[in-house]
């Protein structure tokens, strides 16, 4: 089902749409070092294939999963053949995430002296996965999801190629493109195994009843290890400090739906809590507490309701990250200004010595001052000036926490 040429390729447009510049650098039958990032299914293999037909190449593929540097020395050797003989050398390396950062510098000499223009296809973020080395003498080279209308037309064109034994209704089709969920080769497996169950029929024809049996239980795209995690753990969180509840519940099903463990979020709305909400409705806090702890005497599914109950409470609650600011500041303080002694008058002296040292002497016991407030009093350490770290926002509870603060100071 791969296509053999550049215009046969479906989709990202803005790689190869007129006028693009990696359409022009293969029409003109030029080459350079790349890497292919994109999710599953995008044709990241199908490109270096063509790059290296379009260029009439040598093509070597090596998978990370299976290859090491040994390999890499074989596919060198190749190469070093095919130049004498003045044909160019494309050396695909798929997964290469998957080679550590040693295994990585082994393709420099080659690509440095141009013995082979190196491609790798990675899903990760190559910014992380990659060393800088290698990055410096590739270009990236960004795949998008496929959109269910190109699905569609991958289905359409291994349809075509089953003309006369086997058809299948447009629902159908409609169904596994968007259950296939960006991913051409998933679309291609629903297919197969569509083909498959309509084979018994007369005549064979794929219904929208064997769509959604072949299309049903896949989940979407979802790597608890990859960029879409921390991608859509991140969009959850800033929905929640946007105080959109809607797009928020929406970012929990998402993770959910992809497999996301339940406990993980759970854990990621306290921060929420803690870090957006604050003092400014301090129930925030306890509700995403309380949501952990139903999820563990309820678990799956019906303890993740609780979870979203948190995620809609803290989206819509009154905001303050007050109390994160003045924590950060006040850590770099610590850190910054050394190990400042603490006044006397703040010690505690249970014994005779330390009382006779001056601990605990003129301290000023709050309760017994009006208000329980000693008004003036330094709980700071000599020689620095006392410090406002905590600076309440004007909502929420922090408003009645602010004019309580401005009472005392005046």
């Amino acid at each position: 089902m791969r296509p053999a040429s550049l215009d046969e390729y479906i989709g990202q447009t803005h790689l190869f749409g007129p006028g693009k510049p990696l359409r022009r650098m293969l029409e003109g039958g030029h080459l350079h070092s790349m890497i292919l990032w994109g999710p599953p299914g995008t044709g990241k293999t199908t490109l270096a294939r063509l790059v290296a037909q379009q260029c009439d190449a040598q093509f070597i593929a090596l998978s990370a999963v299976m290859a090491g540097v040994k390999d890499i020395r074989a596919a060198a050797e190749q190469a070093t053949e095919a130049r004498r003989a003045g044909r160019r050398t494309v050396l695909f390396l798929d997964e290469v995430h998957r080679f550590n950062k040693a295994q990585q510098d082994a393709f420099l000499p080659w690509v440095e002296d141009g013995t082979f223009v190196f491609v790798g296809a990675t899903t990760e973020n190559p910014s992380f996965e990659l060393n800088n080395a290698l990055l410096s003498r590739a270009r990236v080279y960004v795949l998008r999801s496929l959109t269910e209308a190109d699905i569609r037309q991958v289905l359409d064109r291994a349809l075509a190629k089953q003309a006369g034994t086997v058809t299948a209704e447009d629902r159908a089709l409609e169904l596994m493109a968007k259950a296939a969920d960006g991913d051409a080769r998933r679309s291609l497996n629903m297919l197969e195994l569509a083909i498959d169950l309509a084979a018994d029929a007369t005549p064979p024809v794929i219904t929208e009843a064997i769509a959604n049996e072949v299309a049903s239980g896949g989940l979407r795209r979802f790597d608890k290890q990859g960029e879409a995690f921390y991608d859509q753990i991140s969009a959850l969180h800033k929905s929640v400090r946007g105080s959109d509840p809607d797009a928020a519940l929406y970012w929990l099903c998402r993770m959910l739906d992809g497999g996301c463990d339940p406990r993980y979020i759970a854990r990621r709305v306290l921060r929420m809590a803690s870090e957006d909400i604050g003092l400014a409705d301090p129930r925030g806090h306890t509700l995403a507490l309380e949501a952990c702890e139903v999820f563990e005497r309820l678990g799956s599914p019906e303890g993740e309701l609780a979870i979203a109950q948190a995620v809609v409470f803290l989206a819509c609650a009154a905001k303050s990250n007050a109390v994160y600011k003045a924590f950060g500041e006040a850590m770099q303080d610590a850190k910054t200004l050394g190990s400042l002694d603490v006044p006397l008058h703040l010690r505690n002296a249970p014994t005779k010595l330390m009382k006779s040292l001056g601990y605990g002497k003129d301290y000023r016991y709050a309760h017994d001052e009006p208000d329980a407030y000693a008004a003036g009093e330094n709980y700071f350490p000599d020689g620095i000036e006392p410090r406002q770290y905590y600076n309440p926002v004007s909502r929420g509870m922090e408003i009645k926490i602010a004019e309580a603060l401005a009472r005392r100071k005046k």
